[in-house]
């Protein structure tokens, strides 16, 4: 017994609908046009290469970045040791800023690997950036760009320079924690003897 108002579908409709269905092609024309598929061997050029390198004066759509601004290695695929930004203040401190709020949460504000999420993780805790402080530079950016581990990738969350900069503060960071005294400039040390630090 069927519910109330609901109507049976006529076999003779459903296969007509089926057989209608069946005649259909590709709906989108664009597949099945000609066209020069990447990395796929071109005749229409006489090097056979369908990717062609823009023309002189092209101007780009996004930012133009140096390869191993964008990559963390150089020109003969080596990690940079340094990173290929000039160091300022102004990076310093947005380095700060993107480090207190992506990375300290877990590796600490120092970046011992000290922080309560890192207390409370049932894996292996992040590790101490202290304590890797061997590390080339542009192995940090290639941590913070591709992840590593149980860590995500920031590529999508942290422009570039971003990137570069939290390498630049982690660095200044690893440096404060191991600083001698008699290396501060006078008035700090004067100020860090005062506050009896």
């Amino acid at each position: 017994m069927r519910p109330r108002g609901v109507r049976r579908i006529p076999a003779p409709f459903l296969v007509l609908m089926l057989v209608a269905l069946a005649g259909c092609e590709q709906l989108d024309p664009m597949i099945s046009q000609q066209k020069v598929k990447p990395y796929r061997e071109s005749e229409f050029w006489p090097d056979r290469i369908s990717m062609r390198p823009p023309q002189p004066g092209t101007v780009a759509r996004e930012d133009v970045i140096a390869q191993a601004v964008a990559t963390g290695r150089g020109p003969d695929g080596a990690v940079l040791t340094r990173a290929p930004l000039p160091i300022t203040r102004q990076l310093l401190e947005t380095g700060r800023k993107r480090f207190e709020i992506n990375c300290a949460v877990c590796h600490g504000y120092l970046a011992d690997g000290v922080s309560l999420v890192a207390r409370n993780m049932s894996l292996r805790p992040p590790p101490s950036l202290l304590a890797r402080a061997g590390q080339p530079d542009g192995w940090y950016f290639q941590v913070i760009s591709e992840g590593f581990g149980v860590m995500p990738s920031y590529a999508s969350a942290l422009p570039v320079e971003e990137r570069w900069a939290i390498v630049a503060y982690l660095r200044a960071l690893q440096l404060s924690q191991s600083a001698r005294l008699e290396e501060l400039p006078p008035a700090e040390r004067a100020r860090l003897e005062r506050e009896g630090r």
